[in-house]
């Protein structure tokens, strides 16, 4: 398998040197490299994730794109903490940060080439929602998976809550959302969170199924299947989104945000109160 110093990188051109890209045959592999930080999304590697998926979609030989991340500790832990008060404290701030990270899982999600998540260690936060965006989701008995938005203030983007409801249903999407809890890999896989486990030797043979089966069935027969179903599960007409979105810059603009900001950064328990 080449890997991300074979020749074949220079195909693909990331943006952001904490993202890797390289072609292997069939598969476009995207990995988060930020492993100092345990993987955590910095502001350019949100952006590179558009860049790198259009030129994916602009080439005929891709049939799977698969996100993963460097090292053996995380997939991806969550944003990277290192700039939280730059980006996510004042309100032009959130709503550019926001709108980035939006874009890019919009990205992920309507990627016309089919995604597969390939997790190992911690998936937090950004990182599950990364890999809900994805279409297929892998992971090693090592995976930890946890939505700890409740225990930071934040409001949660309408189309990531969309995407868990959708994969869990409402009751699991609450109870884990809700309670901030984390999920090792046999339950996530039990509730719908990922197809498949494997312990983490045997994570490439697994890997190595689906970009095999990818490259050898029908590019035009999964594309169509993959549009068909992103159609089927529009939101309902009735759904006021004005109003979610306003219920969420409203967490963002509440003191308990900055409460949830300064207590993650001084590793103390938040003491929220709903104002």
């Amino acid at each position: 398998m080449s890997g991300p110093t074979d020749p074949l990188h220079a195909e693909f051109s990331s943006p952001s040197p904490q993202v890797q890209a390289w072609r292997d045959e069939a598969t476009l592999h995207i990995r988060f490299n930020n492993p100092a930080r345990h993987n955590a999304l910095s502001v350019d590697m949100w952006q590179a994730v558009p860049v790198l998926l259009a030129q994916a979609a602009a080439d005929p030989r891709i049939r799977l794109v698969v996100f993963s991340g460097a090292g053996d500790k995380a997939f991806v832990s969550g944003a990277d903490i290192s700039q939280f008060e730059d980006q996510r404290a004042a309100q032009q701030a959130v709503e550019r940060y926001e709108a980035m990270a939006e874009a890019a899982l919009a990205s992920i999600e309507h990627s016309p080439v089919p995604t597969l998540a390939c997790i190992h260690g911690w998936c937090l936060g950004g990182g599950v929602n990364v890999a809900i965006a994805c279409d297929i989701r892998i992971a090693a008995s090592d995976a930890v998976f946890s939505v700890p938005a409740a225990r930071l203030g934040l409001g949660y983007r309408v189309s990531a809550l969309k995407n868990l409801v959708g994969l869990l249903g409402p009751g699991m999407a609450k109870d884990l959302f809700f309670t901030a809890r984390r999920v090792g890999a046999d339950e996530a896989r039990a509730i719908g969170l990922v197809s498949r486990v494997a312990p983490p030797a045997d994570m490439p043979g697994l890997l190595a199924e689906y970009t095999r089966a990818l490259a050898e069935n029908a590019p035009l027969t999964i594309r169509a299947a993959k549009a068909v179903i992103a159609e089927l599960l529009k939101a309902s007409p009735e759904a006021d989104l004005a109003h979610c979105q306003q219920l969420i810059a409203d967490c963002f603009a509440s003191q308990d945000y900055a409460e949830g900001r300064q207590a993650f950064m001084a590793k103390r328990r938040p003491r929220f109160t709903g104002r």
